[in-house]
C-alpha cells in the first residue's frame, strides 16, 4: 500500500510537469528521427544504430531526470517529511523504479513504434522485445540516478555525473567500435558497464528472429546491476537529510 502510494506521488508530479513529459516521450522520438536524416540512404546502418539508441535514450533520459528529482526531494525537505511517515526507505527507491519504469514503458513504445512504422527501421526480432530491454534500460538509468543524487548538493552538481557515468558506457558499449575490436584494458573496462549488456542484448534482437540466450543473460546483468544500484541507494538514505 505504502508502494502503491509512493508510485501514485510520483506519477502526480510527473503529470503536472509538461517539459518533463516532453523530455520523455518527445525528445527520444525526435533524436531518431535526426538518425533517420543522418544516415538517409543508409537503411542497414539506420537499423543498426537506431535500435541501439533506442535503448540508450531511456537510460540518459531517465539519469537525468531521476537524479534531479531525487536531489530536489533531498534539499527541499520533501524526504525528510516523508521519513516521518510509515514510509521505507526501499519503498521509496522501488516507487521511483516503478514509477519511472511505467514512464519508460510510454517513452519506449512510442519511440519503438514511431521507428518501426514511420521510419521503417527493421530488425529481426519483435518489437516488445525492444521495448523489454528499453525499459529495462532506463529503470537501470533510474537507479543508478538516484544512487548518484545522493552525491550531488545541487542541481549543476548533479548534471556532473552525465560525464562520469553516462560517457564512457556510451564510448564503450559497442556502438562506434565493435567491442571484441577494442584494446584489451578499454574491453575489460566495458565487460563491467551495464550499458555494453544491453547493448549486444539489442544488438541479438536485431539479429535473432527468436530471443536468445545470450539476450535473456545480458538482461539478466541489466536487471542485477539495476537492484544492486537500489540496494546501494536505499543505504545513501538518511531519516535527517543535510
Amino acid at each position: 500500500m505504502i508502494l502503491a502510494s509512493t508510485v501514485r506521488r510520483i506519477l502526480t508530479q510527473l503529470r503536472h510537469d509538461p517539459r518533463t513529459i516532453a523530455l520523455i516521450v518527445v525528445v527520444p522520438t525526435l533524436l531518431i528521427t535526426l538518425i533517420y536524416f543522418m544516415y538517409d540512404g543508409q537503411p542497414r546502418v539506420f537499423d543498426r544504430v537506431a535500435l541501439t539508441m533506442l535503448g540508450i535514450f531511456p537510460f540518459i533520459v531517465m539519469f537525468l531526470i531521476t537524479s534531479i528529482a531525487m536531489l530536489r526531494e533531498r534539499t527541499t525537505g520533501t524526504l525528510e517529511r516523508l521519513f516521518t511517515t510509515p514510509i521505507g526507505k526501499l519503498d521509496l527507491l522501488f516507487g521511483y523504479g516503478i514509477a519511472f519504469g511505467l514512464a519508460a514503458t510510454v517513452q519506449a513504445t512510442v519511440a519503438a513504434g514511431f521507428a518501426y512504422w514511420a521510419l521503417g527501421m527493421h530488425a529481426a526480432g519483435g518489437l516488445g522485445l525492444v521495448v523489454l530491454i528499453a525499459v529495462a534500460n532506463a529503470v537501470l538509468g533510474v537507479a543508478l540516478g538516484l544512487l548518484c543524487s545522493a552525491f550531488a548538493r545541487t542541481e549543476f552538481q548533479a548534471v556532473q555525473f552525465m560525464p562520469l557515468i553516462v560517457a564512457p558506457q556510451l564510448l564503450l558499449c559497442g556502438l562506434f567500435v565493435p567491442r571484441e575490436r577494442m584494446v584489451g584494458w578499454l574491453h575489460g573496462i566495458s565487460d563491467v558497464l551495464p550499458m555494453s549488456y544491453s547493448v549486444r542484448a539489442l544488438t541479438e534482437v536485431g539479429t535473432h528472429p527468436e530471443p536468445t540466450g545470450t539476450m535473456w543473460r545480458d538482461l539478466g546483468v541489466v536487471l542485477a546491476v539495476t537492484v544492486l544500484a537500489l540496494g546501494v541507494g536505499a543505504a545513501t538514505l538518511r531519516r535527517r537529510t543535510a
